[in-house]
């Protein structure tokens, strides 16, 4: 590679380039890193989303970012989408899928998974088919969530699982996660649970995807903490199931029809 855009701020994240010898190496100032880091960038602080800083680094020096990024876009076959849920056993027979993905790095950023199992149980008592995705270690979030009722787990290693899942579904219910990226980057409806981190600032660009956040008044948020410090993690378990639901009802009337594979 001719050039890297270090996005995150840390030393290591700088590091591995430099060992690597990759001739540019294009970042902001953090953390002591300004003699790994050759291609300077300053200002960040003056970006509001992480969506702005990220996309700035690929801008030519100087260059003023845009009032709008163009929308991220990721593609699936609609043949290889629909083989993937035959080989699976996973036809809905006209009825609309619903994705939960309860996943997060740090357990602050994670909606209960009792309140996800008791919104899946509602949904599926509406007639939609609830799909459970994610990584090897949401494994136990997964069986807890299933086991409110007629769910699929489709929890495991394979991200592209995952992907085929967001492809296939009508809506999408995320944690602020990866995840909820890749729902609104395949024009998947979704909503976006915002407990100790900002939906301003890490919600997806894409307005198909709309932020869910507790009501209450906490001036401990955002804390951007992956633990809850206070204990009480009241910016999620604040956020109740019918909130949830209200704004799942209103995406999946934002789908189109369901259509069998």
């Amino acid at each position: 590679y001719g050039q890297v855009l270090i996005m995150p701020r840390t030393w290591k994240a700088a590091l591995a380039p430099w060992l690597a010898g990759i001739p540019r190496r294009t970042g902001f100032v953090g953390e002591g890193r300004v003699g790994l880091i050759n291609d300077l960038r300053f200002g960040e602080r003056r970006l509001p989303r992480m969506a702005d800083r990220c996309a700035a680094l690929a801008l030519a020096k100087g260059e003023p970012a845009p009032n709008q990024w163009p929308l991220p876009e990721l593609k699936v076959p609609a043949a290889e989408c629909a083989g993937w849920r035959r080989r699976l056993g996973l036809a809905s027979e006209g009825r609309g899928v619903v994705a939960l993905a309860p996943g997060a790095v740090g357990p602050a950023k994670r909606w209960p998974a009792a309140f996800y199992a008791d919104l899946a149980r509602r949904l599926a008592a509406e007639g939609h088919c609830i799909w459970v995705i994610g990584g090897p270690k949401e494994k136990e979030i997964a069986a807890e969530i299933a086991a409110a009722g007629d769910i699929r787990d489709l929890t495991g290693p394979d991200l592209r699982n995952a992907i085929l899942a967001l492809a296939a579904a009508d809506v999408a219910i995320s944690n602020d996660s990866g995840l909820l990226h890749v729902a609104a980057a395949l024009g998947t409806p979704a909503v976006g649970i915002f407990g100790p981190t900002s939906p301003w600032h890490w919600a997806p660009l894409n307005p198909i995807a709309a932020a869910v956040e507790t009501t209450d008044d906490l001036p401990c948020r955002p804390c951007h903490k992956p633990v809850c410090r206070l204990g009480h993690h009241r910016c999620m378990r604040g956020i109740s199931i019918d909130q949830v639901a209200l704004s799942v009802r209103q995406a999946i009337a934002r789908a189109p029809a369901p259509t069998s594979p």
